[in-house]
C-alpha cells in the first residue's frame, strides 16, 4: 500500500487536500444556508403530498492513505453517516423500490452503496456499518478481486490499491450484505456494441460471483455511471434476466410513482457540505436528467 505522499496529479489533490477545497465547502454551504427557506418549504409540500423522493449515495473507497476523488477519509465517512442517521432512514435499495412502486413517501430516505471493491474498506467503513446494522449494497469487479490487480483508474494516477478479496466478499455476503455487479473488467459499457462481450461483462461476471458466494446477484451498477456510460441493451437484458434493478452514477432523486428498475445515485463526495446540499433537495438536483432506457 502506497503513502498518503503518492504523487498524484495536482488536480486530485487540489479537490482532497487543499485550502481549495475547504473554500469550495464553505462556499457551497453559505449557498446551501442562504436558500434553506425555500428548500424547508418544498420538503413540507413534498411529504404532505407524499412525493419525497430518496436519494442514493454511492462511495468507492475509504482510507486514510492515498486521498483521491474516489477516497474519503473514515473520520469524514463517519460524519457523513452520522448526519444521515440523524436526518435520514436510511434503507435498503429493496426498502427504496418499494417506496418508489407505492407511488408515495413522507419520510426522508437515503440507500448507501459502493462501487468497485476496494480492500480498505473492510478495515475502515464496512464493519462499522455492520456494528450499526446500517444497510449496504456492495458492488463488486469481479476481474480485478480474482486477479488481484489494481483498477486501471488507479494504475492511470500511478497509485494503485488493492482490490476485495473473494474471501472478504464471501464474508459480506454472509453476513447479510447485499453484493452487486460491475462488470469483470470495469469496462465503459456505452462504449460496446458487442452482444457478447456485454453478456460476459455484466452478466458472466454476476453469474459467476453468484457462484463463488453462493448468494443471488440481484443489483447491478454501471461503471462511471454518467448518461454516455450507460447502454440501453443492458438495460433491456437486466429486465429480461429478472434483475431487480440497475443503477447509474449522474445524479438525481427517485421520487415515487416512477420506475424503480433505474436507481439513480449520488456521489458520496469527500465534501459533507456537498452532501448536505444534494440531500436537502437542491432545486438543481431536483430537476436533474433522466434516461428513457
Amino acid at each position: 500500500m502506497q503513502s498518503q505522499d503518492t504523487k498524484l496529479p495536482y488536480k486530485y489533490y487540489l479537490l482532497a487536500n487543499t485550502e481549495m477545497f475547504s473554500i469550495d465547502s464553505t462556499l457551497i454551504e453559505t449557498y446551501r444556508l442562504a436558500t434553506l427557506p425555500s428548500r424547508c418549504a418544498m420538503r413540507m409540500w413534498m411529504q404532505h403530498t407524499g412525493t419525497l423522493p430518496i436519494g442514493i449515495l454511492f462511495y468507492h473507497r475509504i482510507s486514510e492513505n492515498v486521498l483521491n476523488p474516489w477516497t474519503i477519509s473514515p473520520q469524514a465517512f463517519r460524519r457523513q453517516i452520522e448526519w444521515l442517521k440523524a436526518n435520514y432512514e436510511i434503507v435498503s435499495l429493496e426498502q427504496c423500490q418499494s417506496r418508489m412502486v407505492s407511488g408515495e413517501n413522507r419520510r426522508p430516505s437515503v440507500a448507501i452503496t459502493f462501487d468497485d471493491g476496494y480492500a480498505e474498506n473492510c478495515q475502515w467503513a464496512l464493519p462499522y456499518l455492520l456494528e450499526q446494522n446500517i444497510p449496504f449494497t456492495y458492488f463488486v469487479t469481479l476481474g480485478n478481486v480474482l486477479s488481484q490487480s489494481a483498477f486501471r483508474h488507479d494504475i492511470e494516477c500511478n497509485a494503485p490499491l488493492s482490490p476485495n478479496s473473494i474471501e472478504q466478499i464471501r464474508e459480506l455476503a454472509d453476513a447479510g450484505v447485499e453484493i452487486g455487479g460491475h462488470t469483470r473488467t470495469h469496462i465503459d459499457l456505452g462504449t460496446v456494441a458487442d452482444p457478447e462481450v456485454l453478456a460476459d461483462e455484466v452478466f458472466g461476471s454476476m453469474d459467476e460471483m453468484s457462484e463463488l458466494i453462493k448468494k443471488p446477484i440481484r443489483y447491478f451498477a454501471f461503471p462511471f455511471g454518467q448518461l454516455s456510460n450507460l447502454n440501453p441493451v443492458v438495460f433491456q437484458m437486466a429486465r429480461e434476466r429478472g434483475l431487480l434493478g440497475v443503477c447509474s452514477a449522474y445524479g438525481g432523486f427517485n421520487f415515487p410513482g416512477t420506475d424503480p428498475f433505474h436507481l439513480k445515485r449520488f456521489h458520496g463526495d469527500p465534501s459533507l457540505a456537498r452532501v448536505k446540499n444534494w440531500m436537502t433537495y437542491d432545486q438543481r438536483v431536483l430537476r436533474s436528467p433522466d434516461c428513457n432506457f
